[in-house]
């Protein structure tokens, strides 16, 4: 395997404002340091790839309006790599977008397909698993997803059912996909549990160029004309403009039920590296390291007195004292403040009155 031909694309257009008072629509949580170690979510993702392959073979698509967000956080990316999305349209025309970019000068091209805003605590076994799977998708016409070893059962996730009675021959660790799920009730996701061969769905993606496209272009006809289309007109100065008139014609929807939930030869690898979302305070609180009372703080200077199970995220005040509180989010930005009870964070939008 060439590492010359691995690109990875770093999906960074949605909105994610869940960790409200940090993120908002403006400003969602791909673009902030949600864990308090001076780097956004974004940097971290593409730190955690460079071991794959090379900064002239990272691309971010995110949204028009997220441009220079992206350009100041990531000085060292070409800026023919970053594509801007003129309008919402989920996660297919993304992934077509860039693919027929890339297939445009490197046919050969061995591609990874991340979010942007996903945390991995083992890098090591991150790179090992992801430089196994380029290898197995480099000559192969296999798409390949990574399957998250489920360790609860967890509601939260769409999960993976692998067929493990048989290892693909030229990877023991590769199995035949018998079915995507959709995100579970909780008994459903207990019985996933105690079969051990159902995994979280990660949305990371493996595939080379050749067999995404082919994908689009059996599955997805009328998205893959339009991309096909714009073969004379990328890396040329009129490709935002044609991209803005087009982008917006593409039918609404995920590359799982676009391609995925369709195509032949899908593989999972079931993997366990530290992986989380991160798409809830509480799931920040699950992967972080707590104190001996539970909690979790980030922050300079933070004093908590007879708390437990808390999240303070306070990196802009100079000191912070917390008593009595237990199973509370306490996190300030901007002068916006919140303390809302763990328990009861999905009613965050319903407080956060911008």
């Amino acid at each position: 395997m060439n590492s010359n031909n691995n690109h990875v694309v770093i999906m960074a257009g949605g909105v994610g404002s869940r960790f409200w008072p940090m993120s908002t629509t403006d400003f969602p949580k791909q673009f902030i340091d949600v864990l308090g170690c001076g780097k956004t979510l974004l940097q971290l993702t593409v730190e955690r790839f460079r071991d794959v392959c090379g900064v002239e073979n990272m691309w971010i698509v995110t949204s028009a309006a997220y441009a220079e967000l992206v350009k100041g956080q990531l000085p060292d990316i070409n800026p023919e790599h970053i594509l801007l999305e003129p309008c919402r349209r989920n996660t297919a025309p993304c992934i077509a977008y860039v693919s027929w970019k890339i297939k445009a000068k490197n046919p050969k091209a061995n591609i990874v397909v991340t979010p942007s805003d996903h945390i991995v605590m083992d890098l090591r076994e991150f790179v090992r698993v992801v430089n196994s799977a380029l290898k197995f998708t480099a000559d192969s016409d296999a798409i390949v997803t990574l399957g998250m070893q489920a360790t609860r059962p967890e509601t939260g996730y769409g999960y993976i059912e692998g067929d493990l009675s048989m290892a693909c021959p030229s990877n023991k660790e590769i199995y035949r996909v018998d079915a995507f799920k959709e995100k579970p009730d909780l008994e459903t996701a207990k019985r996933y549990l105690q079969r051990k061969n159902y995994f979280w769905n990660a949305g990371i993606f493996i595939w080379n160029v050749s067999t995404i496209v082919n994908a689009f272009r059996v599955y997805q006809p009328t998205m893959s004309n339009i991309f096909e289309g714009l073969l004379p007109y990328y890396y040329t100065e009129v490709e935002q403009e044609k991209i803005d008139k087009l982008f917006p014609t593409c039918e609404n929807i995920s590359i799982d039920y676009a391609i995925m939930e369709k195509a032949e030869e899908i593989y999972v690898f079931p993997a366990s590296f530290g992986w989380s979302d991160l798409g809830t305070w509480g799931s920040l609180h699950d992967n972080l390291h707590k104190d001996a009372h539970n909690n979790v703080c980030i922050g300079e200077n933070i004093h908590l007195h007879e708390s437990r199970n808390c999240i303070v995220h306070t990196t802009e005040e100079k000191k912070v004292v917390v008593q009595g509180l237990d199973g509370y989010i306490v996190a300030e930005k901007n002068d916006r403040l919140l303390i809302c009870r763990l328990s009861e964070e999905q009613r965050i939008k319903e407080f956060a009155v911008e």
